[in-house]
């Protein structure tokens, strides 16, 4: 079965309350430089939400999450296969996430752990990475495709 839904951009305001319910940052969201994706299903019903930050051809994808009566139906994954989409259709060659909770679904997807010190400049001078998240978030990266060659 293929779910319908739509995806539009959001405000802070719009996804605050979501993510801080899943653990989430939200102290940078007004901030320049973010941009936030709103995901709905019928009748504009919230199923979940995505951030991004451009640092040059790479992009940090943070603030992924679901709400809590669609967890467990793989919209986590379908929003990050779209925002990947999205990120590579803009330009973008790599993807990085800082996660406390996620990592080993994010392996399974296909991303790889690095290093923090592995990060490039764009990355380690945004703010999740230099303190909203803590020093025990595992950093990974993804190449990006375009959509056509990612195959999901």
């Amino acid at each position: 079965m293929t779910a319908t839904f739509t995806v539009r951009r959001a405000g802070a305001a719009e996804i605050a309350a979501l993510l801080a319910a899943s653990g989430l940052p939200v102290d940078d969201l007004e901030e320049p430089g973010r941009r936030f994706f709103r995901f709905a299903g019928a009748e504009d019903a919230p199923i979940g939400c995505v951030g991004a930050e451009a640092a040059g051809d790479t992009v940090l994808l943070r603030s992924l999450a679901v709400t809590p009566e669609r967890r467990g139906e793989g919209w986590g994954g379908r929003i990050l296969a779209w925002a990947l989409d999205r990120m590579a259709a803009e330009g973008h060659t790599q993807a990085y996430a800082l996660t406390t909770t996620i990592a080993p679904l994010l392996v399974r997807w296909g991303w790889t752990p690095v290093e923090r010190a592995e990060a490039p400049p764009g990355i380690r001078a945004s703010r999740q990475f230099a303190g909203l998240c803590p020093a025990s978030a595992a950093l990974l990266r993804i190449p990006l495709t375009p959509p056509a060659g990612r195959g999901r």
